[in-house]
């Protein structure tokens, strides 16, 4: 069992590993959202098209379709 550390102690632990992190330009975390939107766009329109596809085919199995 470990000892337990104060409340003031915890607090410079965290400021002292805060100051270790390495942030993000603001140009890398622009490209990174540019990308998150695309590869969004991407997949809804894979999904879309792919869902229009089999609605199709089930409505020609099921012969309901116009």
């Amino acid at each position: 069992m470990s000892a337990k550390t104060s409340p003031i102690e915890f607090f410079r632990q965290v400021r002292a590993e805060m100051q270790k992190v390495t942030w993000a330009t603001r140009k890398e975390t622009t490209v990174s959202v540019i990308a998150v939107f695309v590869m969004v766009t991407l997949a809804s329109l894979f999904l879309f098209v792919s869902d229009q596809i089999i609605a199709f085919v089930v409505k020609m199995i099921l012969n309901i379709g116009g």
